[in-house]
Parts: structure tokens; C-alpha cells; sequence
């Protein structure tokens, strides 16, 4: 069951430029950077909120690092601007394959490794009135040891 809006993903050419319009604009700071090299792309989460289910919603600016990666595609045909919705789940197997059984196309046979650990999954956005869809499950929360 899909229980939150995980995060927005934003489509960008100059990742630090973005990060400091979001920082100096609304006082958004980076909570996690990564490159994802299978994704082709440098990116930062910028935390909105937590919420009581311990999971987070985030902004989440990508900068391509190769044109031919989905989000340098993107950005060519359609310049900066929001890529895609995230809404979070408990079990992105799960979910994804009963989002299949309505017909709606998901786009990996078995889920990825997404930011800071997660585990992903898109749905087509033809199928999604339009919106590129992922389905993330967050990686498991460590508990500090005493």
C-alpha cells in the first residue's frame, strides 16, 4: 500500500545552481548526495519533512552525467522542470505487482537500487495519465547501538 509522496523528482542542467536556489530560496538543505552511475546521474535529496512512519519527503534534484542516461534524454526534450512523482511503500515487490495486474505497465522486471539504498521501481507514464511514477522503498533505518 502506498503510503506517502516519497519525493518529487526535478530535472536539472547545473546541480549546485539548483541547490542553491532551493537552499537560498526556501532554506532547503541537502540531507544526501550521490552519483548513481546506472541511472547516469548526479543527484541531491533535499528533506521537506519527516513523517511517523520514520520515512521522509524530499526534493529530488537530478543533474544528468551522460546525455544518453533517461533524465539527459529528458532534459533535452523538455528542459528543466519536474521528472517524475516517488510515493513511498512498505513493499515495492509487492506493490508493483499488484500495479501490474490493473495493466499498468512497470518498467523493471525486478526493482533497483535507488537513492541512499532504496529499493525502486517506475511506472509508464502513458499508463500513468501522463506522470512518470516510481514506487521507492526505503532502506531499512539502522538503530544506533549503545
Amino acid at each position: 500500500m502506498l503510503t506517502r509522496i516519497d519525493h518529487i523528482g526535478i530535472a536539472c542542467f547545473d546541480l549546485d545552481a539548483t541547490v542553491e536556489f532551493y537552499r537560498a530560496t526556501y532554506g532547503f538543505e541537502v540531507h544526501h548526495s550521490e552519483v548513481n552511475e546506472e541511472q547516469g546521474v548526479r543527484e541531491a535529496m533535499l528533506r521537506i519533512n519527516g513523517t511517523s512512519d520514520g520515512g521522509a519527503s524530499y526534493l529530488q534534484l537530478l543533474e544528468p552525467t551522460r546525455e544518453d542516461s533517461a533524465v539527459g534524454k529528458w532534459l533535452a526534450k523538455n528542459g528543466e522542470g519536474v521528472h517524475h512523482i516517488a510515493f513511498g511503500t512498505a513493499d515495492v515487490d509487492g506493490d508493483a505487482a499488484d500495479i501490474r495486474e490493473k495493466g499498468v505497465r512497470v518498467l523493471y522486471d525486478e526493482p533497483r537500487t535507488g537513492s541512499m539504498g532504496s529499493r525502486i521501481t517506475f511506472l509508464h507514464p502513458k499508463d500513468c495519465h501522463g506522470v512518470l511514477t516510481e514506487l521507492v522503498t526505503s532502506a531499512p533505518v539502522e538503530s544506533p547501538e549503545h
